[in-house]
Parts: C-alpha cells; structure tokens; sequence
C-alpha cells in the first residue's frame, strides 16, 4: 500500500460507523484524501449505490485533537441550520464527536462540488464573489443561534515575527487590550477565507468563476460581522499580499455588508485577528505550500503578517 492509499483508507470501525449510515445495497467502494485542512484529515468517500451508480461524500476525522467534540458538536448543529438557506453548505449524515463508534471524532456529510483555489491569479474575480457569499451568511437568522464568539489571541499570547516593526506591533497589541467595542450580534461563519470556500472555474472562463461552497463550520459562532470580515482580510493579507488584505472590508461593504460605524471600532476587530494570526503562521503555511504555493515559507508569511498589521496601525485599511 502506498502512503497515499494509506492516507486514504478509513479505519476499520469507521468505516463500519459509516456504512450504517448508508442506504440498503450501498457501501464504500473508494477513498481518497483531501488536502489543505490544519485539524482534520478530510477524505471524499465514493460510495456504489444500489443501481450501479455512485454518490461521494465527506468524512471529517479529528485525530487527537484536543477540541474535537466541541468542534465536531457546533459543526452538526450549524449544517443544519444551512440547509435550504441559499447558502452552499455540506449536509449533515451523521457525527459521532465523542468517538461512541469510531475510531476517533468523526462528521459524516454530503459532498459539495468544486474545489479552493488558492493561486494570486484570477483573485480581482474571486474577491467579489467572496465578498458577496459572506453578505450572504451575514444575513442569515437561523432559528436558534449558536454560541457567542471566543477571541482567539490575547495580548498576552500574540507572537511577534522576528524583525518585525516593533513599534507598531506594540501598538496593535495595547488596541486589544480594550475591552472589545459593543456590536449586534449576526451569524458568523468564524473561519471564512478561501481554504474554506469551494469554486467553480471554467478553465476556458476566468470570470465565470462562481461559488459552489463553504465548508467547515465547526466554529459557527453569533458575533459582529467585522470578525469575519477581518478573519477573511488577515488571511487574504498572508496569502495574496497586504493590499488584498486591506481590500477586503471595502469589498464587503460594495456587497451590502455593514461593518462597526467608527473607525476605531474598525481597527480593534481587524487587529485582533491579524494578531491571532501570528500564534498560527507554521500552522497555515504547510497546507498553503503543499497545495502548490512553495514560495509560501514561514518566514514569507511572517513577513506579509508584518507588512498589514504595520499597514492596519498606519490608517491605510
């Protein structure tokens, strides 16, 4: 068995988990991992139907994770909240976040088609479409919400990237410091950014690009629009440079979207999670670079988090 044959078969007792939650006459007939996930080993299941064709579907795996029931617990209850909205998202099949049945933490859902794209060329269309799409979950009001944001970063934890510029770093952190500034509260995808966002690309079409999902839930959560707007801007700013980063809030708005009303406001929500994100560059950088970005290095990253939160505490987002 090679290691990607390894890398996508289903252990034994999840693949039975799995198969109790098919129809009468189906069963698994291949597996195949997917990549660009930090927590989770994601793998398409090809499941054989009954008149001879087949169906795919997703299976989420947490190994020793130390949040995994949590996650998985939120993903299930937000999945269906989604269903009929408008909003692309997987269905949910099944979930077993306490590891009852399987091997370890495991979601089981629908397969959305498409697929991330994670390359600088063709963002100018994609941008839009991003933007739009969050609008779109921003205005969702699910019959029951779920629970309130958690920060990800204190000033405490924030990790500074060598040589970075010490003074504006110092000032970002004393903005979250603050007490977070009052908002109304709106459904958050919390972790919106292209990783999470599945694509459409006509090769032959550029501008044909369209939106055919948005996965990973797990951190649904009830908070300000900005969050996730800033969320999206810090890794667009890590992934495509400080300009796109910059860019982002002012798509979002083009969109619809309506953001805290002062500036000052502004600047707390996208300072904190561009310091969050300095606690996780190692961590996003190794899926960046083996889906194809190799020039995405740690230390390019770090330089990139540098260069927008020195733009953030200068005025220029």
């Amino acid at each position: 068995m090679t290691n990607h044959e390894e890398a996508a078969a289903v252990r034994p007792l999840t693949l039975a988990w799995v198969s109790r939650h098919l129809e009468a006459g189906e069963r698994v007939v291949r597996t195949e991992a997917l990549h660009g996930g930090i927590t989770a080993e994601v793998r398409r299941l090809t499941v054989g139907t009954g008149d001879g064709g087949t169906r795919d579907l997703v299976l989420r795996t947490f190994v020793d994770v130390e949040h995994a029931e949590d996650w998985l617990t939120r993903e299930a209850g937000a999945l269906p909240l989604l269903t009929g909205t408008g909003v692309p998202a997987p269905g949910l099949i099944a979930v077993d976040p306490t590891a009852a049945h399987c091997e370890y933490p495991s979601l089981l859902m629908t397969h959305l088609a498409g697929r991330t794209v994670l390359d600088d060329e063709g963002l100018e269309t994609r941008v839009p479409l991003l933007a739009r799409q969050l609008v779109a979950i921003h205005a969702l009001r699910p019959v029951e919400r779920p629970r309130e944001y958690v920060a990800w970063t204190t000033a405490d934890t924030v990790v500074i990237p060598k040589g970075a510029d010490a003074a504006a770093w110092a000032a970002a952190i004393d903005v979250i410091r603050k007490p977070a500034p009052p908002y109304e509260g709106r459904f958050l995808h919390r972790d919106f950014q292209p990783g999470n966002v599945l694509f459409d690309m006509p090769p032959q079409e550029p501008a044909g690009a369209r939106i055919t999902g948005v996965v990973d839930w797990a951190a649904a959560s009830w908070g300000p629009t900005d969050l996730d707007v800033a969320h999206c801007s810090a890794i667009l700013a890590l992934l495509h440079g400080p300009a796109w980063g910059l860019r982002f809030a002012e798509a979002y708005e083009a969109a619809g979207g309506v953001l805290a009303a002062t500036a000052s406001e502004r600047l707390y929500w996208r300072v904190r999670d561009g310091l969050a994100s300095s606690e996780e560059v190692r961590l996003v950088a190794q899926p960046w670079r083996e889906a194809g970005r190799t020039e995405l290095t740690t230390r390019a990253v770090e330089e990139r988090l540098d260069a927008y939160v020195t733009a953030l505490m200068d005025g220029l987002g």
